[in-house]
């Protein structure tokens, strides 16, 4: 199910930004089958800290023993969220977490995962990166046989695909097999049961999922620089449609739904999302920015002083284009890391200060200056307005634009919170006239045909629908007539739960 951008009133709770130019992933998945000790819950923590940059709206851990599943969840940071009175209690052998942005669903505590679900065969948990495209068509298919969703996510309908097979077969391995015959999309899914650790990817590899071990315990991760932060060693990729399954025996691998499909690893994973020191699917993604710096430079030349990256996500890129071009790279916009989402109110002078706040400009670096500004991305082209006004401000001559991706011309469906088309600034506006309206001297994006070279020569296949509209799935018109409406009917707060549950 899309995500409408309604979300409660609880005061625990925060709605993103709907108008800014950054783009949000849906979230990160993180287990441990631990040999090693109980300390599981722990562990999780240091691993969804390295990975909170994929989703600032809640998140959780659950782990089991055998008998219970223990978990905590809330709205918020990890930092926030957990304390070590309550990393004391997450004890267990095997543990999940999770880090989340809502793209499907909507924002609030009772759709923070991971789920925990009670089934005929005890307690099934799950982690969910991802989107599924035909969830709105199952679920109603579900509710019409008596089922009863407590979430309005599609990784509900995941659970109860599995939990569903999983009666009907004689292991929770072969249960996930078969919801990966059902259920259409993207995801990267975690499954606890008791007493195994599953992960599994679609068949198209949509989202990332890496293995790694520390010690006797193995570890699944969205991204290896989570490996890294609990000194875990990368061990590989899971494969598209692969599903590894972790128990007393070991490590073993199911790949029948691999090789079926044509790979589509979102391409805005090296882009944007993934961390810089973290690989996907063995490509650093620090180097592969720096590789379409290195392209714009040579796509859009242009005379200045100066190379600049707006923070975080254009730096590594606009390094490549200074290496390529020869132009000095320097510091021209400062950015304030202690600014959340939740200070900024919906009124159009309130999100101009939120700006100034969070960004500002390093006057001695960019005055007199023939500046360009590199970023990955423009989607409504607000934010890159703002930030040209403030160069000007602080006294540059010239502020020239280069966007180390594609024009977006397409939502997604995968996980990405590209928003409709009538929100996009490329639908509406040929590039002279984008520049125009950002205030930019200049402006030049990264070729489609460009894209290739971000993989660095590895041979895999990728998604790049958001700006080609070649969708590697078939996209329902359900799905499609859920995404371009505006508004969604008003709902009914959910009552709270107890924040910590014992299953």
């Amino acid at each position: 199910m899309i995500d409408k951008k309604v979300y409660t009133t609880d005061t625990t709770d925060f709605a993103p930004y709907s108008d800014s130019d950054e783009l949000k992933e849906e979230c990160g998945v993180f287990g441990i089958y631990n040999n090693d000790d109980n300390d599981s819950g722990r562990v999780v923590y240091y691993g969804l800290f390295s990975l909170q940059h994929r989703g600032q709206e809640s998140c959780g851990i659950a782990v089991t023993d055998d008998t219970t599943v223990k978990q905590y969840k809330d709205m918020g940071l990890v930092a926030n969220v957990f304390n070590p009175d309550i990393l004391n209690e997450l004890t267990g052998k095997i543990a999940v977490g999770h880090t989340r942005y809502s793209t499907a669903g909507g924002s609030y505590r009772q759709n923070s995962q991971p789920l925990v679900s009670r089934y005929l065969k005890g307690a099934l948990t799950i982690s969910h990166n991802g989107n599924l495209t035909n969830a709105l068509e199952l679920r109603e298919k579900f509710e019409n046989e008596g089922c009863i969703f407590q979430t309005t996510i599609d990784s509900e309908v995941i659970a109860y695909v599995i939990a569903r097979e999983r009666v009907k077969n004689p292991s929770v391995e072969e249960a996930v097999s078969r919801m990966m015959d059902i259920v259409v999309g993207s995801y990267s899914l975690l499954v606890m049961s008791p007493k195994k650790l599953i992960g599994c990817r679609d068949p198209q590899g949509i989202r990332p999922l890496v293995l790694g071990k520390r010690g006797k315990s193995y570890i699944l991760s969205s991204e290896t620089c989570a490996l890294d932060a609990v000194g875990a060693e990368y061990i590989r990729d899971v494969e598209p449609g692969e599903i590894v399954v972790i128990d007393e025996n070991g490590l073993r691998s199911i790949k029948t739904h691999c090789r079926k499909k044509k790979r589509a690893l979102c391409i805005f994973e090296l882009i944007y999302f993934a961390r810089p020191d973290s690989f996907i699917e063995g490509i650093s993604v620090y180097e592969s920015r720096k590789e379409a710096g290195r392209q714009l430079a040579i796509e859009h030349p242009v005379d200045a002083d100066l190379v600049i990256g707006v923070p975080d996500s254009g730096m590594d890129a606009a390094i490549g284009y200074a290496e390529q071009s020869g132009i000095p790279y320097g510091k021209g916009l400062v950015k304030n890391r202690y600014i959340g989402r939740t200070f900024i109110s919906p009124t159009q002078q309130a999100r101009e200060d939120g700006v100034k706040i969070k960004l500002n400009a390093l006057k001695s670096a960019v005055s007199g200056k023939r500046i360009i500004m590199v970023d990955d991305s423009i989607v409504r082209g607000t934010t890159i307005a703002r930030l040209v006004k403030i160069l000007h401000n602080a006294g540059a001559k010239e502020v020239h634009m280069r966007v180390s991706s594609p024009p977006f011309m397409w939502p997604c469906y995968y996980g990405t919170d590209v928003p409709s088309r009538d929100k996009l600034i490329a639908c509406k506006y040929n590039t002279e006239e984008i520049a125009k309206v950002a205030g930019v001297d200049s402006l030049g994006y990264l070729g489609l045909d460009k894209l290739q070279k971000l993989t660095l020569g590895k041979d895999i296949g990728y998604c790049d629908a958001c700006f080609s509209g070649n969708y590697p799935t078939p996209i329902p018109q359900a799905e499609v007539n859920n995404q371009e409406e505006e508004v969604k009917k008003d709902e009914v707060e959910i009552r709270k739960p107890p924040k910590f549950t014992i299953c």
